[in-house]
């Protein structure tokens, strides 16, 4: 009867540790989810930061293309051309 008693507590312990274990891994889960959550959100934010750079650039490059910088003058020649172009058009539906 000794024996049956030692196979039913190291069942027992075996089954604590077991259920001791799930509840880590449980837990552990838990905190990477919400890791997870965390860095999608900070993800998302540096995407955002990225666009709203990327869109200042193209501002700033307009702007100095407009300006007429030295580095730009084919962009501001275009722009220009562009510009007139759009204007033209303007005159033209008025016109009519």
């Amino acid at each position: 009867m000794s024996s049956l008693s030692k196979v039913v507590d190291s069942l027992e312990y075996r089954v604590a540790t077991l259920l001791k274990k799930y509840e880590d891994v449980k837990q552990k889960r838990i905190d990477l989810e919400t890791e997870l959550t965390a860095m999608q959100q900070e993800n998302k934010q540096l995407r955002d930061a990225i666009v709203a750079s990327e869109q200042k650039v193209k501002t700033l490059k307009t702007a100095n293309a407009l300006l007429g910088s030295n580095d730009y003058k084919r962009e501001t020649k275009l722009k220009i051309n562009a510009l007139v172009r759009e204007i033209d058009t303007c005159i033209a539906s008025l016109a009519e």
